[in-house]
C-alpha cells in the first residue's frame, strides 16, 4: 500500500461524514493514486468508510450529498481502466430510490476518537431562522476549545447563541465542564438542541419557561458534566435570570452578523457583567466568520464605546479537526 494511502481515506471520512462542501474533499489526490494503481482496493475502501460507514447507514448525510458524492466517485473510477466495481454502482442505486428529507445529519469525528453526531435541516434557513445549521465559527470555536481544554475543565460555562449544539456538545465530550448552559431563543432551535444534546448521549435539564413537549424537564444528578438549556432573549432577559447562571466563561459563534444583533449582544455581555454579584467577571470568547468588514469594525467600535476591551486570539493549526481551515474567522476574547 503506498504511504499517502490510509491519511486519504481519513480524509475523505472526516469530510464525508460531516457532509463538508464536496470540492473541499481530496479529489485530485485521489485521481493521483488511482493512475498509479488503478487496481488498488482503494475506491472499495473509501466506499466503505463513508456511505458504507455504520455511522453514515445509522446517521446519514442528505441524500443529495451522497447521490454528489457517489457519483463523483463512479466518474473518478470510470476515468481509469480498472474492472468495474458493481458495488458503487449498486450503492447509488439504493440511494436514488430514497425519498427526500428535510432533516440530515452530519458526523463530525473528534481527535479525542469520539463523535459528535447532529440532526440538521438540510435548508439555510428554515422556520425563519438560520439557527438550525452548523456554522464555521462554531467547528472553529470548538477547534480551538479542544486545543485549550483549560479554559473549560471544571467551570461553568455559558454559550450564547447555542444553535442545534455542535460547540457545546464538542466542548462537554472534549473539555470537561463542570456545567455546560447551552442558550438560544427560536423554539424550533430549542427543539432541535434538545434533540442534538440527547443524540450524543447526554441528558439535559431543561431552565426555560415553556418547556418543549415530551422533553424530560430533571436530568439525573449524577451526570458531569450537567447540561442545561436556557431560553435567553438578548434583548429582553432580566438581571434575576443571569444572576442564576453564574458562569465563569461565556462564549458564541458566529452571532456578529448584523447591526441590530451586536448591539443586543453587546447589551446581553453588559447585563452578565452586571449580574455576576460578588464573583469575577467569566472569560468571554466570541468567534465569528469575517463576512462583512463594516460589521467586523462597527462591532469593535460598539465595544470601544461601553468600554469593553479586546484582544484577537491567534489561529491555531489544529487542521485535522477542522476539516479545512477557514483563514476568515476570528476568535477574540472580551474583558467585561
Amino acid at each position: 500500500m503506498s504511504g499517502p494511502e490510509p491519511g486519504l481515506r481519513l480524509r475523505f471520512q472526516r469530510r464525508f461524514l460531516a457532509a463538508r462542501p464536496l470540492r473541499s474533499l481530496p479529489w485530485p489526490e485521489l485521481e493521483q493514486n488511482l493512475r498509479a494503481a488503478p487496481d488498488s482496493p482503494l475506491l472499495r475502501d473509501i466506499l466503505h468508510q463513508t456511505i458504507l460507514h455504520p455511522l453514515c447507514v445509522k446517521y446519514p448525510p442528505s441524500t443529495k450529498y451522497r447521490r454528489c458524492f457517489l457519483t463523483e466517485l463512479i466518474k473518478k473510477h470510470e476515468s481509469t481502466a480498472a474492472e468495474p466495481l458493481d458495488e458503487l454502482y449498486n450503492t447509488l442505486a439504493d440511494v436514488l430510490k430514497e425519498e427526500e428529507s428535510t432533516q440530515c445529519y452530519k458526523n463530525y469525528l473528534l481527535p479525542t476518537g469520539d463523535c459528535v453526531t447532529l440532526s440538521e435541516s438540510t435548508a439555510m434557513i428554515s422556520g425563519g431562522t438560520t439557527g438550525l445549521v452548523t456554522w464555521e465559527a462554531a467547528l472553529h470555536l470548538a477547534g480551538w476549545a479542544g486545543g485549550n481544554p483549560e479554559v473549560f475543565r471544571a467551570r461553568t460555562v455559558l454559550e450564547l447563541g447555542s444553535g442545534i449544539g455542535f460547540t457545546g456538545i464538542a466542548i462537554c465530550k472534549t473539555c470537561q465542564p463542570k456545567t455546560y448552559i447551552f442558550s438560544d431563543c427560536h423554539p424550533c432551535v430549542l427543539r432541535q438542541l434538545g434533540e442534538n444534546i440527547r443524540l450524543n448521549g447526554f441528558q439535559v435539564t431543561w431552565c426555560i419557561q415553556t418547556e418543549p413537549q415530551g422533553q424530560e424537564v430533571e436530568a439525573k444528578n449524577c451526570q458531569t458534566p450537567k447540561l442545561m438549556v436556557a431560553e435567553l432573549d438578548w434583548g429582553s432577559v432580566a438581571e434575576e435570570q443571569l444572576v442564576g447562571l453564574q458562569p465563569d466563561v461565556v462564549i458564541a459563534a458566529d452571532v456578529v452578523y448584523d447591526p441590530e444583533i451586536i448591539l443586543a449582544l453587546i447589551g446581553m455581555l453588559q447585563k452578565l457583567s452586571t449580574s455576576r454579584a460578588d464573583r469575577k467577571a467569566p472569560e468571554v470568547f466570541i468567534a465569528f466568520t469575517l463576512r462583512n468588514p463594516d460589521t467586523y469594525h462597527l462591532f469593535q467600535a460598539e465595544l470601544d464605546k461601553v468600554g469593553i476591551r479586546w484582544q484577537i486570539i491567534p489561529a491555531h493549526g489544529n487542521s485535522n479537526f477542522l476539516y479545512d481551515v477557514q483563514p476568515n474567522v476570528t476568535i477574540l476574547q472580551l474583558f467585561i
